[in-house]
């Protein structure tokens, strides 16, 4: 994963993921929805702009799209990495793995 084209791949198929599992852009529920791709998520993208936005530069093939999806999911990575090595230098990564799981859906 670490020299692996997935989070940009993803991106661009509309693919997104957060910490309750991946979300798929272009899906008609995200058409109206106002919300960030995850609340918490500080990324670039999150912080801007709606899923009903991204979902409408999604379908209109907007190249703007490809770009603000691979912001969040590297971010989302990066992120991710960050918080295993936190946790495996705190010693507790095996809880810390638990609650990774738990929270997916």
């Amino acid at each position: 994963m670490f020299d692996c084209v997935m989070p940009t791949r993803n991106a661009r198929n509309g693919m997104l993921f957060t910490r309750h599992g991946s979300l798929q852009i272009k899906n008609r529920r995200h058409a109206t929805d106002e919300q960030p791709i995850e609340d918490d998520c500080q990324c670039y993208t999150c912080t801007r702009f709606s899923r009903a936005y991204l979902r409408h530069l999604f379908m209109a093939r907007e190249l703007l799209a490809y770009r603000l999806n691979t912001l969040h999911n590297l971010y989302y990575y990066l992120n991710l990495m960050a918080e295993m090595r936190s946790a495996i230098d705190r010693g507790d990564f095996l809880p810390w793995r638990r609650n990774f799981y738990a929270a997916r859906h």
